[in-house]
């Protein structure tokens, strides 16, 4: 079936986020590195942010809270109030931060949008992620803007349902194999995996690369096509 609707993903798919989170960290080791080396650093940060996961959802909000946890945790109580005052600075400057689209994306979007009905789909904190579509500029081209807790089969279940969309006639764009990729193919879906120069390690998984219904692509310029082979028969140009 051909594809009807094409999903993108927001961050590190339209525009720049993880790099923000890299630097951030960088800088909250060079801050703990009084009581705890950066590997021992970043391990404990990871797992802060594993087990709360579930209360605090996903996003800088989340993110500044397990690093101060972490931070407690790590320095035995001893952190004073002038470095948690830092380690919130931190997260309010991810959260302030310019949005910086990826090249090529404006003009992508209004090339996909000839062809298909077009859906970002994105997980994080509702209000930074509602001011991050703002500031993009590219809103109005999306008949669909969902921001939502989990990127999972049920959820995109539950989106195409309300769009009385198939998902034989859905296409799901974004570099994350695990929220992006992977749900939308077993929903049934097709998938175009576009990866960013690095990847949050909880968003790390196995993609099968030989599947049908997906194609690898190594710059947003090429998704168009993409898409136009995936809604052929069998994911083939014709003659």
């Amino acid at each position: 079936m051909a594809v009807e609707l094409v999903g993108l993903d927001a961050d590190d798919t339209l525009w720049h986020s993880e790099g923000h989170y890299e630097v951030t960290q960088e800088r909250y080791s060079e801050l703990l590195a009084p009581w705890v080396d950066e590997d021992d650093i970043s391990a404990a940060l990871l797992e802060t942010e594993r087990r709360n996961l579930k209360l605090f959802g996903y996003g800088a909000k989340g993110f500044t809270l397990s690093m101060i946890e972490t931070a407690i945790a790590l320095t035995g109580g001893e952190i004073d109030g002038h470095r948690i005052e830092q380690i919130v600075t931190f997260g309010k400057e991810i959260l302030t931060h310019p949005v910086e689209l990826l090249d090529d994306v404006a003009d992508v979007l209004d090339e996909l949008a000839r062809a298909h009905r077009l859906m970002l789909m994105t997980k994080g904190d509702l209000f930074h992620q509602e001011s991050k579509i703002a500031a993009s500029g590219l809103a109005d081209v999306f008949e669909r803007v969902e921001i939502v807790a989990e990127k999972d089969e049920g959820t995109y279940a539950r989106v195409l349902d309300s769009l009385r969309v198939a998902p034989l006639e859905f296409c799901m764009i974004g570099n994350s194999v695990r929220s992006d990729i992977s749900p939308v193919l077993e929903l049934g879906g097709a998938g175009v995996h576009v990866p960013y120069r690095t990847t949050w390690e909880m968003e790390h998984a196995e993609v099968d690369e030989a599947h049908p219904r997906l194609r690898q692509i190594t710059s947003i310029r090429e998704a168009p096509e993409a898409v136009r082979i995936l809604g052929e028969p069998n994911g083939v140009s014709r003659p």
